[in-house]
Parts: structure tokens; sequence; C-alpha cells
């Protein structure tokens, strides 16, 4: 029976990935080894929500199936990646008395509990309450308050809730495809645990994370989470920029995307042209890739000034030392980070799922392999706090 094997399952709207790992190292500071990764179209779902139960379960089904068989080996459980307009966050402060002058391990726990005693409409549930810092009368900043004398004890709490519609089918999808759900995650979360390193968090970053119907952004300052974001807008939102600038099928235009684009027009040579089929049947006509580049230019530009214009609007762009890490399917787009760096006026790196990660890491050393390497490392480091992974069947 291997008990430490984690399974990471990412839904998204267009590909389901799931990639499997073993646990190893030393059991505080665990590294993944990489055994198994599996893909398959996602079916079944229309923008945020589960629309085919039966074709979301085979999606499901077939990319962990994938995955277990490249790994060699089978698991029951999986860290499931969920996400969507529907998700809302926001910080949550607790205050108890400390009980016996000294902050104790129970103390903790009931400030903990009292910060994330929200109430919830019906239809709303807890997904995370993830703790941030302490303080102790006056003081502030504490990440360890046990041990410390005082008289009271606040705690500060990233709370993120989504609609309990969507958990639950989602849950139900992984059910009937034969998995228990160990633990659903917050995909720009999962994003970050993926292509962020701890000195960036604490100098301050911003993962920027292209999904195909949606973008994922997470903001870290000071080692801690303020504030998450997911956008209405992804690759999906280029590829039908294109399909109509071009009169081309959304098939053809998401092929340009892939092999013919550039992010920034003025670096593509206006000689450069492709073969692309016209409207009518049979008929193709040359089409320049400086025209190409200039429609994903344009889109792109838009969607980085509605990204920064968010990072303003919640006080964290002045706070992002180490600037902005692109990821997703998207980020593989030629030139931009040379245009993201022009918008947000930062450093912008790529970011690939690598730190922490062993065994054949090359196969998810990919931006569109972010959430689903993610959403392992994720259960990697639940597994060094209990003990628990995804087990064998």
């Amino acid at each position: 029976m291997r008990s430490n094997l984690i399974a990471g399952l990412d839904i998204g709207s267009t590909h389901t990935c799931a990639v499997i790992g073993e646990v190893i190292g030393d059991p505080r500071h665990p590294s993944l080894a990489i055994l198994g990764v599996g893909q398959a179209p996602t079916a079944g779902l229309r923008g945020d929500f589960v629309i085919n139960i039966d074709e979301m379960t085979e999606s499901v089904r077939n990319a962990v199936s994938e995955a277990e068989l490249m790994a060699g080996a089978t698991v029951d459980r999986v860290y499931a990646g969920i996400g969507g307009e529907h998700v809302r966050a926001t910080n949550s402060m607790g205050v108890v008395a400390i009980s016996d002058e000294e902050v104790t391990g129970d103390d903790v726990e009931r400030v903990h509990i009292v910060a994330r005693a929200v109430a919830l409409p019906p239809d709303r549930e807890m997904v995370h309450a993830i703790r941030q810092e302490y303080r102790v009368d006056h003081q502030a900043g504490i990440k360890d308050p046990i041990g410390m004398s005082g008289v009271r004890l606040e705690s500060e709490v990233f709370l993120v809730t989504c609609q309990v519609t969507a958990s639950a089918n989602i849950t139900r999808a992984i059910n009937r495809a034969g998995y228990r759900v160990q633990e659903l995650v917050l995909e720009p979360l999962a994003g970050a645990r993926a292509v962020l390193t701890e000195d960036e968090k604490e100098v301050g970053v911003a993962m920027v994370e292209i999904g195909a119907q949606t973008t994922n952004v997470a903001a870290y300052y000071e080692g801690k989470i303020h504030h998450v974001a997911i956008l209405p807008f992804g690759g999906a939102t280029l590829t039908q920029d294109l399909m109509r600038g071009l009169a081309v099928p959304y098939k053809e235009a998401q092929r340009a995307k892939e092999h013919h684009s550039h992010a920034l027009a003025q670096m593509v040579d206006p000689r450069e042209t492709v073969d692309l089929p016209g409207p009518s049947p049979n008929q193709m006509r040359s089409v320049a890739c400086e025209l190409i580049a200039h429609i994903v230019e344009q889109r792109l530009d838009e969607m980085f000034g509605i990204i920064q214009g968010e990072l303003q609007d919640n006080g964290v762009a002045e706070k992002l030392g180490a600037g902005i890490v692109l990821s997703g399917g998207s980020a593989s787009i030629p030139g931009i980070t040379e245009l993201a760096q022009q918008i947000f006026a930062a450093p912008v790196r790529l970011g690939v799922p690598a730190e922490g990660l062993g065994g054949i890491a090359d196969v998810v050393a990919r931006p569109r392999f972010t959430v689903g390497a993610g959403l392992a490392l994720w259960g990697a480091d639940r597994f060094a706090e209990t003990g628990r992974g995804a087990s064998t069947r």
C-alpha cells in the first residue's frame, strides 16, 4: 500500500488534467516526484457550472486513468480545483481573551474558530480559511503566538467561499468517476503554489494564470495572500477575436494563435504570411502574421489593463516588488512577457511548475500545467501536515 501518493485534478473549461506524484524526502519539507500525467477534453461544463454530470464524469475518469497508467499506480482520492466568478474572498478578524496570560494552542484554535465564524447565505459554503497573522495585545505581524504573554489575541484569516451547487456538482462528478475529493482548492491558490517562490511572496508578487475561459490572479506580499480574482476572459477570448478578425473557423483561429501569433506586432516580419482557409469551402488565402499579432496584441493589452486595474483597486499594485508571474496556456505566446512589462511597469517572468518537483517533472514544466501541478503540490503540503495521501486501491 503506497500511502504517500498525491493526485491533483484540474477541471479546466477545455481540458481536464490529472497529476499523480509521490511525496519524497524530509516529511516536514517534502518534495513531490511526478509519476504520471493525464489529460482529456472537458465535457459537461459551461462557464463556471456543470451542465452534464455524466459527460464531466467521463472527462474526470479519462484524465485520472491516463495518469494512473503512466504512474503504474491507482489512487482513490484527489485534490480538485475550483474556480469561477462565483468565488468570493475576504479577510476576517477574530478576537479572544488569552486564557492564562500565555498563549496556548487552545487559544490559537479558539481565535481561528471565531475569525472564520461568519454568516453565510444558504447557497454559499467555505472553501478556505487561511491563517494570515496574529496580534498579541498591541504587537502585530506575529506568525506563531504560542508561548507569548498577553491578555488579548487577535487573528487575521483569509476566507474563500463558493456557491454550494458548484462544489457539489464537481464533487458528484468525481465521485461517479470512482474517486473521492480529498479537498477542494481554489485554482488561483493552487497555481500560485506551483509557480511562485517564498521570496517572491515576501517581497510582493502577483500570479496571472491565463486559462481558456478565465484568468486567475493571486497577489501576495509580506508572505501572505492579499487578493485573489477570477476574471471572465482568457485564451479563448484571443481565439474568438482571431476567428472574427480573420474570418476563419474557430479551429483554424486556435491554430493561428498557437503557431503564428505574437504579442508584439512590431516584432513580426511584415513579409511573413500563413495560409488559412477562407470563408468558402476549399478556399485558402494568405494572411499576414503581422495582422494575427496585431489582433492578439490589442486584446492582451486590454486584458492586462483590466488586471492592472484590479490590482490597483484592491491596493496591491504598488506592493509587488517582485512583479508579475505569467502562467497558463496563453502565457506561451511569444512576446507576452515584454508586452506585460510595458503594461504593468514591473518585472515580468514566465512561470512554470518546477520548484519542489522531481520524477518526470519535465512533463509538467509548461505553463498550461500550472494548476494541475499546483494541486498536487498542495496535496504534498497537506501530507506533510497530516501524513495522509491519495492512497492506492
